[in-house]
């Protein structure tokens, strides 16, 4: 059974765009490195053509890698996402009960995270241990700093956010 990849309609198309730029872009200026490194002899000792056919297998395992995550890709629309509980695509506010600082984040797939723009992995520690708790509920997470301690504050859609 093939494994479904949460993912926003936004990082959907992010990742469909570098695919696109890859296979359009990338390979065929690669192709002609490799063509002009060729046309300067010895292959053995040619730094250029070696240096060229790396970048090819880069870009060819992240063809094939962005195809894969493509292709088994499960789109969900995060501003129709119920806010009963946190579900992938929320955005959750919560207090450090041990700092007491608040800190807002949105759910989003392993593809999608960037915690310096306010997005988590479902599958990071935090993610999971949100996912189905609601407004009130307290959560222990266990983190390269220790256990830490967070009160649900508030879950939203991202288009309130």
């Amino acid at each position: 059974m093939v494994e479904r990849i949460p993912m926003s309609r936004a990082g959907y198309e992010r990742l469909r765009e570098e695919l696109t730029r890859l296979e359009r872009k990338d390979r065929i200026e690669v192709i002609k490195a490799i063509e002009v490194a060729r046309g300067h002899g010895d292959l053995k000792e040619n730094a250029e053509y070696h240096a060229a056919k790396e970048r090819q297998g880069h870009i060819e395992g992240r063809i094939m890698d962005l195809k894969d995550k493509l292709g088994r890709a499960e789109v969900i629309d995060c501003s129709a996402v119920d806010c009963e509980r946190v579900v992938f695509g929320t955005v959750v506010s919560l207090m450090d009960l041990d700092t007491e600082e608040e800190v807002r984040y949105q759910l989003l797939g392993p593809d999608e995270a960037d915690v310096q723009s306010g997005s988590i992995s479902i599958l990071s520690p935090l993610g999971k241990a949100m996912i189905g708790k609601c407004v009130g509920d307290e959560i222990k997470v266990t983190t390269p700093r220790g256990i830490r301690q967070f009160e649900i504050l508030d879950i939203a859609r991202p288009d309130a956010s």
